[in-house]
């Protein structure tokens, strides 16, 4: 097997949203905390590696699910 021909996909993800839903106050008192505004959205990247280097790099707006497709 030649590793110039194997091509490995890498996904990461970014997510925007800055929100704890947990924290701690004196007791007996609520917790009250505010966010930044913002679009709440996760940012995908997606890329093949080669052993020459990366291919095929895209962004999309949202989360995916990646599937393998044996050729």
């Amino acid at each position: 097997m030649d590793p110039a021909t194997f091509v490995f996909i890498d996904e990461t993800r970014a997510g925007t949203k800055m929100v704890c839903h947990y924290g701690w106050s004196p007791w007996g008192e609520r917790l009250v905390d505010t966010a930044p505004p913002g679009h709440w959205r996760t940012t995908t990247f997606v890329a093949g590696l080669r052993s020459a280097g990366l291919v095929a790099p895209m962004v999309l707006d949202g989360s995916m699910t990646l599937s393998l497709i044996h050729i």
